[in-house]
């Protein structure tokens, strides 16, 4: 059965984005962003909620031809890997995506089941859908040096706890990774 990791650039305060939806706290140094670029690699198949998915889609496809070429190999991983776009609103996707609009839930339990390898979920709502399921194996949390008091929270109002076993800590420039293994 495939893993699924749920990884996020989070606040201080638990949030993935802030009350306009902005992102722009979460800017990677170098290492950290070439630690997203090898873990990257490591996936099989990425699954995006509708506003990640267009907030991704919007740069990564298009990346300038100055840009660093850490960016630029991003921007070729993100293009090439295979997504899972949720959405009930999208007609169409584009850049080797796959559009469902029902039922995200047994589609997840689907495409796990349909592997070994490891898939990553991106998007914060998606993964609300997702968590009290446990179809999330691991949780892995960037966090950054900021507390923006409002915005989108990493983690949904539960109706049962989820155990987590730490599995992994390290120290970035920009970020703090805490991994977690679901148990």
């Amino acid at each position: 059965m495939r893993k699924l990791i749920y990884g996020f650039g989070l606040s201080v305060d638990g949030y993935v984005n802030d009350r306009d939806g902005k992102i722009d706290w979460t800017e990677p140094d170098d290492e950290l962003h070439q630690f997203h670029n090898d873990r990257f690699r490591d996936l099989e198949i990425i699954l995006n909620g509708r506003r990640l998915y267009e907030l991704m889609a919007e740069y990564w496809p298009h990346v300038p031809a100055d840009a660093p070429p850490i960016q630029q190999d991003f921007g070729r991983l993100w293009t090439d890997m295979p997504k899972v776009v949720f959405s009930r609103t999208l007609t169409e996707v584009q850049w080797n995506s796959t559009l469902v609009a029902e039922n995200a839930v047994e589609e997840v339990r689907r495409i796990k089941a349909e592997g070994d390898g490891v898939m990553e979920v991106g998007g914060a709502s998606l993964a609300a859908t997702l968590m009290p399921h446990g179809l999330i194996d691991e949780y892995q949390m960037f966090i950054s040096p900021v507390v923006l008091g409002g915005g989108t929270p990493m983690f949904p109002a539960l109706d049962q706890r989820i155990g987590l076993r730490l599995v992994e800590t390290r120290h970035f420039e920009t970020a703090v990774l805490l991994r977690y293994a679901a148990e």
